[in-house]
């Protein structure tokens, strides 16, 4: 059974159509990509698929059941930018959060859920940084500590948008090192990503968008240098050598 299946998804910001009949499924275990030029509704197939930005039509399914079913399943790390950094609260704490929906908001954590975020931060190399107010890391160092929160959930299926946007090279190193390990453990991860260069060597599986689907797959078989050009057109900067 397919981990998502996405059946003629159309969503719009006020009166601009961002993406229309989208179409795709995701198998099991996968690392993929989602590709495509600025605006071409990458983010917005993410919110959209999260219930956190509407439909126009179409339905979403994960693993043959709704969202509301699934939730507790599913890991999401949003766009570094859409995240308050000044809230006054430390690493730990951030970590922590990725928990609730097991131990209930009105709830505190106890010993073996501190342990567990203690534990992903280690994984991230920020155990050293759990009581440091999330203002005072750098962005590479707040990314982690987002992956953590979402690696704490031990979810099965991941989106991620943008992880590796504004990191420094250990960072980057250090969150796909974490994502193919997740694939390894039979985890599906899907990201969006803007680093045309580095698709082929970072993910197994890629989908190029453009409001719609141009392609998706095996990146050996559809990160193609036709595909490419005809889902970026006249925005494209970077083109696969022949």
């Amino acid at each position: 059974m397919s981990v998502i299946e996405v059946k003629d998804v159309s969503a719009s910001y006020r009166k601009n159509q961002v993406l229309h009949n989208v179409n795709f499924e995701v198998q099991p275990g996968t690392l993929t990509a989602i590709i495509g030029p600025n605006g071409a509704g990458k983010s917005t197939l993410l919110k959209v698929l999260l219930e956190l930005h509407p439909k126009l039509s179409g339905s979403v399914s994960f693993l043959g059941s709704n969202l509301k079913r699934m939730k507790k399943r599913i890991g999401y790390v949003p766009q570094r930018g859409s995240v308050d950094w000044d809230f006054p609260t430390h690493a730990l704490d951030v970590v922590t959060m990725g928990l609730y929906g097991h131990i209930g908001w009105f709830r505190r954590p106890n010993r073996k859920h501190v342990e567990r975020a203690m534990a992903c931060l280690k994984q991230m190399g920020m155990e050293d940084y759990a009581y440091r107010q999330i203002s005072q890391l750098s962005g590479g160092q707040q990314q982690r500590v987002f992956l953590a929160r979402a690696l704490v959930q031990d979810a099965d299926l991941y989106f991620m948008d943008e992880p590796l946007a504004g990191v420094d090279a250990a960072t980057e190193k250090a969150i796909m090192h974490t994502l193919k390990e997740l694939k390894e453990q039979g985890k599906t991860v899907m990201v969006v990503h803007h680093d045309l260069q580095t698709v082929e060597d970072y993910f197994d599986h890629v989908l190029l968008l453009n409001r719609s689907v141009w392609a998706h797959g095996p990146t050996k078989e559809v990160f193609t240098q036709d595909n490419v050009y005809r889902t970026y057109g006249g925005t494209l900067r970077w083109m696969k050598e022949a």
